[in-house]
């Protein structure tokens, strides 16, 4: 209930602050192109300041703690295969970290590709070899070198506007419509409590395009990897995930920059990663 009462109070003091700014602007959001501006300016505008935010996010998250002057062979190690994986990659050295986990895993994210954040669970080192940890080094650094990060908060950003705006849209059609000369409608928290149900419906769908895109762009970061590394450490790194049966924990903000498929979900299709059989099928082909 609280986490239902927060996300209202949330959508209402955007709607609030959204007039405002309209007031200011002069936007009028009864007309489509008023209503465009504004979706495109809230739409485009949270998912970047989310990609800004996400490397603070990512380490409170995950409690990462970012190796400044490696304490251990271990610690000096991951930080040496980076560095030489980043050089490789012609990108800037990201900073480099560990948080504590069983699960296998390990992300990257960060605003631009030049200044981004690689990290590894706890899990992933005690129960890898090195071999399969470069691999998984490798494709994260190959997400960086693509700019993934910022290539999904754009597909996020576009999404994100055509939500508001269409919801909005249809809002306002059905208002339009259930109103007389004497005014009725659905006023003022009905047109909020069908805008959020409408967002909700169309964020569903958003989410398995961006989705659909991510499990491609996984793909991509394996083949990356084969180049940086080989496919054969790639491929094991791939199969020692298959044997390792705990459900990822990466919070929701970085999941989709990790290295293994979070469980679960509606199918396949609001998983941000392929099947781990697909993805070592492909690498065989290379």
């Amino acid at each position: 209930m609280l986490r239902i009462g927060l996300f209202l109070a949330t959508n209402l003091a955007i709607l609030v602050l959204l007039g405002i700014v309209m007031t200011i602007f002069g936007l009028d959001s009864r007309s489509t192109s008023g209503l465009l501006v504004m979706a495109l300016m809230f739409g485009m505008g949270g998912s970047f300041i989310s990609l800004a935010m996400s490397k603070w996010i990512a380490k409170k998250s995950t409690g990462a703690q970012v190796i400044t002057n490696p304490q251990n062979p271990t610690e000096k190690w991951l930080y040496d295969t980076v560095a030489r994986m980043a050089k490789e990659a012609e990108i800037n050295m990201p900073e480099v970290a560990i948080y504590d986990s069983p699960d296998m895993n390990a992300f990257a994210t960060g605003m631009k590709k030049n200044d981004a954040l690689v990290a590894v669970s706890t899990g992933l080192l005690s129960n890898m070899s090195r071999d399969e940890v470069e691999a998984v080094l490798a494709h994260e650094i190959t997400h960086v070198a693509c700019g993934d990060m910022v290539t999904m908060a754009l597909i996020q950003g576009v999404l994100n506007t055509f939500v508001i705006f269409i919801s909005r849209m249809i809002a306002n059609a059905i208002n339009t419509f259930m109103s007389d000369e004497e005014g009725g409608g659905l006023g003022f928290f009905g047109y909020i409590a069908v805008t959020i149900v409408l967002e909700l419906v169309f964020g569903l769908f958003a989410s398995m395009i961006s989705m659909w895109f991510s499990r491609r762009r996984e793909f991509v970061a394996d083949k990356g990897a084969a180049y940086l590394t080989s496919k054969e450490k790639m491929i094991a790194a791939l199969q020692r995930l298959q044997t390792h049966q705990l459900p990822s924990n990466l919070p929701e903000q970085v999941a989709a920059f990790g290295i293994r498929p979070r469980e679960g979900g509606i199918a396949s299709l609001l998983r941000s990663h392929p099947n781990l059989d697909d993805r070592i099928a492909a690498l065989q082909k290379l």
